[in-house]
């Protein structure tokens, strides 16, 4: 037997590949279409994470948090693909990195390496959550209807982020002195270069799907890569900010141009610039605790509804609708807040964006191992992530949001005391952009229509300890403003 043969057969039987009915180039491809997927996170956090000053005046740096950011995912998707075996990539969790942002340094007055504490706390606890088995617990207690509808919300939520992201769905600005929130394009138009590119971009990928191309996300993520580079060159619509004041017709985050330099060395200063206990004597024991507890709820359902709805769209759950192997992908992904807060680049966790690998084919870790790599050469080769612009992969993500809605065929909407709980599960996803908010408010729906419907006692014990957190857990702000 040749090497490559039994590389190829060692790879087969360690990750499970063609158990799982894939191919090593399958995987391969897959965990290119999720990084190009995931890769505006490198440009984003460092925007949300890099530009504002804490109370002492220190700031980040958008070229530090670019360079943890790439460095966390790089690592923890490496990790999560080896250890828990399945395709679901991970980087820093946009609802948390805003939360830590906006609430922790901005409003509370934290400092960088105080909030960036918290966050590791918070993921201690996770991985104990996780080694004890109540994550695990508390997920097999999801009744069927609600994992459906997490999984649904989740698809309406990607595909959410993928025409906002692309500037097909836009915010209508309050000057406009209209009660519609949200409004096509520009002035109901699609009126810009990059969201034409995504429109031709959607229907080359919804094609390719149509007629069953191998590959077929890949391929669309290329051909609209190449058009918007075609776009830029010949119109030269520049980025979406110009001196700090907005710029409709521009791309979202990165502008597709050809690289005239190939990067340098990342700046990996922020590594381990986190302080443990400076939250707690900044702002006293109590308000620091409701942070880490706002932390860890959120980290929390996040992460176990990304997975269960990844888990479902790559088939890889059992007849029960579990995820073999749980409790360990459990408390990799906790490990993965506790790496993000000491990397500063806030918790890590699995990415819901994952899905367009998986929709690509991907099932198993091996394609987090090329997802995870790509990262970390991203460090080194800035333009790998600078040339492919949102809007190209953005068709992606709206077209795995249409595939994973199929769930919603199993949720019996004739039951009002189901419909109500998922209904709500569903909508409040992408209408408050957080997974986790979506969780909680079809949590407590559920719990309640139970009890008045007379089946309280058909609800597992777990739900009712879930439900009062997540009362809790929306009722935070007032409880922080009381005790500050």
């Amino acid at each position: 037997m040749s090497s490559q043969g039994s590389t190829a057969g060692f790879l087969d039987r360690y990750f499970h590949i063609s158990e799982r009915g894939s191919t090593v180039p399958t995987e391969l491809r897959g965990g290119v279409v999720t990084f190009f997927a995931m890769a505006y996170i490198i440009i984003l956090n460092p925007l949300i994470l890099g530009t504002g000053a804490d109370s002492s005046g220190t700031t980040l740096g958008t070229s530090k948090v670019a360079a943890v950011t790439a460095f966390a995912a790089g690592v923890m998707t490496i990790a999560f693909g080896l250890i828990a075996r399945y395709p679901f990539g991970f980087a820093a969790g946009l609802g948390i990195n805003n939360l830590v942002a906006v609430t922790f340094v901005a409003a509370e007055g934290l400092t960088w390496s105080e909030a960036m504490g918290l966050v590791v706390i918070n993921g201690i606890i996770i991985v104990i959550l996780a080694v004890t088995g109540f994550r695990e617990a508390v997920f097999n207690s999801i009744p069927d209807s609600l994992k459906a509808a997490i999984g649904v919300g989740i698809g309406l939520f990607i595909a959410m982020i993928g025409l906002v992201d692309s500037g097909f769905v836009r915010r209508i600005p309050d000057s406009a002195h209209t009660t519609v929130p949200v409004g096509l394009g520009i002035n109901g138009s699609i009126a810009s270069w990059p969201t034409l590119v995504f429109v031709v971009g959607l229907l080359i990928c919804g094609a390719l799907v149509v007629r069953q191309v191998r590959g077929g996300l890949f391929i669309g993520i290329v051909a609209t890569t190449v058009l918007a580079l075609i776009v830029e060159a010949l119109t030269h619509s520049g980025p979406s900010m110009v001196d700090g004041k907005p710029h409709p017709s521009g791309w979202s985050l990165a502008v597709p141009r050809l690289p005239e330099s190939f990067g340098g060395l990342p700046d990996l200063s922020l590594l381990g610039a986190f302080d443990l206990v400076g939250a707690f004597s900044r702002v006293g024991v109590l308000a620091a605790s409701l942070l880490v507890f706002t932390l860890v709820l959120a980290n929390f359902f996040d992460a176990m509804g990304t997975m269960t709805a990844l888990g479902k769209q790559a088939k890889l759950t059992d007849e029960k609708g579990r995820i073999p192997g749980l409790r360990t992908a459990l408390i990799v992904e906790g490990c993965g807040a506790v790496v993000g807060g000491a990397a500063s680049a806030s918790s890590n966790t699995v990415y819901v964006d994952s899905a367009s690998g998986i929709g690509d084919g991907a099932r198993t870790g091996l394609a987090n191992v090329v997802t995870g790599g790509l990262f970390l050469v991203a460090m080194f080769l800035t333009p790998l992530y600078e040339i492919v612009p949102i809007e190209a992969a953005a068709p992606v993500l709206v077209v795995v949001g249409a595939m994973m809605i199929a769930q919603v065929t199993e949720i019996d909407f004739r039951r009002f005391e189901v419909a109500l709980p998922a209904f709500l599960t569903i909508v409040v996803m992408p209408f408050t952009y957080s997974i986790a908010n979506g969780i909680g408010v079809g949590f407590v729906a559920y719990v309640v229509m139970a009890v008045i419907g007379g089946r309280g006692k058909q609800v597992h014990p777990l739900l009712y300890i879930v439900a009062t957190l997540f009362v809790v857990y929306f009722a935070v702000d007032p409880v922080l403003n009381a005790v500050n």
